[in-house]
């Protein structure tokens, strides 16, 4: 009976974990399926012109978030960003305004606010970032069949009915699925492309745009990034934590040692989207490059790959988020608490303050090491992409996106099946008294 029982717990958390893995699976085949729907009113050939010439800067990153919907400028053309761009702010303000830190406070009542909030935040968003892409395609010649303010209505309507889709499709995933939806959302859209761009780069080798040599070395170069990428987000910090021993009666208690994990990027892969996010958001007519106004154009040059003002942006928005969003994450005061409570010490160290400034002194040390880790990964192959006609998805940030959110799904999978493991493993033990 007992073998019965445990082998039908089995079977359920299989199928479980299974149903949440094809569930996740169809999501975002749907997604796809998105960014092959185009607007309605846009010339086809002349947007394949606009865009085959404006792949660089701001327009090929952001093309490169949405999957490739920019470039077909499908309803999925804002793709996730619009929420992404909310989120930061929400975050921001969570840690500037009282009236967001006590939401925070709240637990998950709190959360729930915070999160309807961040919705609201994301449809304002859509609305501004669709109304300035209506703009700047009628601004572009013979690319909008009939321009006017019935096309601004449909394109805006469209857009924000795509972007709130896709929210919806990202917290479903979350949910009922496998891994974070939104990081999800974005991997897929880079995985679909890579294909694409790793043709793209051999055409360019056979023609002669691109040397057999330079070809091999971007490759070894790629290898070598993924590889101390796998390094990097592995990497852990334990700090040793004593627990003195406790008699009780005839027997004694206590005594063990462990361990708390802090790993050298903490904020594993937020930083680089938001960053990104941050470069997108206040360039919504210029990232397009088919406005015909001198100052939009002007604009978009300084944000193209190598100049000196997008390097110094985009790094400076990786370290900030780097440190902001491990500051959110983890508290070395209630770490520190927790430890003292339960009688935990790391040796040599006073419990209480004393253990907080510890931890929080060896933390910034491991952020700083995280946040130059992100800042060379994304920005040193955007020099090459910069210097040769190498598609965007193979840049640092696109593969840093996608290893980094394989590694995160593949350790949430590990996660349940352990869980179902340790669980069958209680019930054997239980039977077996």
């Amino acid at each position: 009976m007992a073998d019965q029982d445990l082998g039908q717990s089995t079977s359920s958390h299989s199928k479980d974990l299974r149903n949440r893995i094809f569930f996740t699976i169809f999501i975002l085949c749907i997604y796809r399926l998105g960014t092959y729907v185009p607007l309605a009113g846009i010339d086809p050939v002349a947007l394949q012109e606009v865009m085959s010439s404006s792949q660089k800067g701001l327009l090929g990153m952001f093309n490169v978030f949405s999957g490739g919907a920019v470039q077909r400028m499908a309803i999925f053309a804002l793709g996730i960003m619009p929420y992404i761009s909310s989120s930061i702010i929400v975050q921001l303000l969570t840690g500037v305004s009282d009236y967001f830190k006590n939401l925070k406070a709240q637990g998950e009542i709190g959360r729930q606010k915070i999160t309807q909030i961040t919705r609201y935040g994301t449809v304002l968003l859509a609305i501004v970032q669709g109304y300035g892409l209506s703009v700047g395609l009628e601004s572009s010649a013979n690319l909008v069949i009939n321009p006017g303010i019935y096309f601004k209505i449909s394109t805006v309507t469209t857009i924000v009915a795509g972007t709130i889709f896709l929210m919806w499709l990202g917290e479903q995933i979350t949910q009922r699925g496998i891994g974070n939806g939104i990081s999800l959302i974005i991997f897929s859209g880079i995985v679909a492309e890579i294909p694409r761009a790793l043709v793209t780069t051999f055409e360019l080798g056979r023609t002669g745009a691109i040397s057999t040599l330079m070809i091999i070395t971007i490759f070894i170069i790629l290898v070598l990034t993924i590889l101390f990428i796998v390094f990097m987000e592995r990497a852990l910090r334990k700090i040793l934590i004593n627990y003195p021993k406790r008699q009780m009666g005839n027997k004694m208690y206590g005594g063990d040692s462990s361990h708390l994990p802090l790993k050298i990027n903490s904020a594993g892969v937020i930083p680089a989207i938001f960053a990104s996010a941050l470069l997108l958001l206040p360039v919504t007519f210029s990232n397009f490059s088919i406005s015909q106004n001198e100052t939009f154009l002007n604009i978009s040059s300084y944000f193209s790959q190598g100049q000196p003002l997008y390097m110094i942006l985009y790094a400076s928005g990786i370290i900030f988020f780097t440190f902001f969003y491990t500051s959110i994450t983890f508290n070395p005061n209630e770490t520190a608490e927790n430890l003292r409570k339960y009688g935990g010490f790391i040796p040599g160290i006073r419990p209480g303050e004393s253990t907080a400034l510890y931890i929080e002194n060896i933390l910034t040390k491991l952020t700083t090491i995280g946040a130059l880790y992100l800042t060379l990964v994304c920005l040193m192959p955007e020099f090459l992409i910069a210097n040769y006609p190498i598609p965007f998805y193979l840049g640092g940030t696109s593969i840093l996106i996608v290893v980094v959110v394989a590694i995160d799904t593949v350790t949430q999978i590990q996660t349940r099946l352990m869980s179902s493991q340790y669980e069958q493993l209680i019930k054997k033990t239980k039977f077996g008294r």
